[in-house]
C-alpha cells in the first residue's frame, strides 16, 4: 500500500517501511509524527485530501544538508558576492499508512 503526502509544499510518495527526507519538522528524534494531509492512497484519490487517512512515521533524525555555494558575478563591474547555504531536514521511517 502506497499514500501520496503533502509536506514542506512538496508531495512525496511513500509506502510502509521506507526512510524519506522532508523539510525539517518540529519535533524531536525518537517521537512519532502524523502527517494528516493525505492526497492519495493505493485504493482512494482525495479532493484535495482522503477524509480519515493519515499517515504515522517515526521521526530518526533532525539534520542539515551539504553545503552549496550561491556565487553572484557580474562581469567587467568589480561584482562578486559569495553565499553559502545548509538546508535542514528531517529523516523519517513510514511506520503505517491508515484510510
Amino acid at each position: 500500500m502506497f499514500a501520496i503526502i503533502q509536506t514542506g509544499g512538496k508531495q512525496v510518495k511513500v509506502t510502509e517501511g521506507q526512510e524519506i527526507y522532508v523539510e525539517k519538522l518540529d519535533v524531536e528524534a525518537g517521537d512519532t509524527f502524523e502527517f494528516t494531509e493525505v492526497l492519495a492512497t493505493s485504493d482512494k484519490i482525495g479532493h484535495p485530501y482522503v477524509e480519515g487517512a493519515k499517515v504515522v512515521a517515526e521521526v530518526i533524525k533532525q539534520g542539515r544538508q551539504r553545503k552549496i555555494i550561491v556565487f553572484k558575478y557580474k562581469r567587467r563591474k568589480n561584482y562578486r558576492r559569495k553565499q553559502g547555504h545548509r538546508q535542514a531536514y528531517t529523516k523519517l521511517v513510514v511506520k503505517s499508512i491508515q484510510g
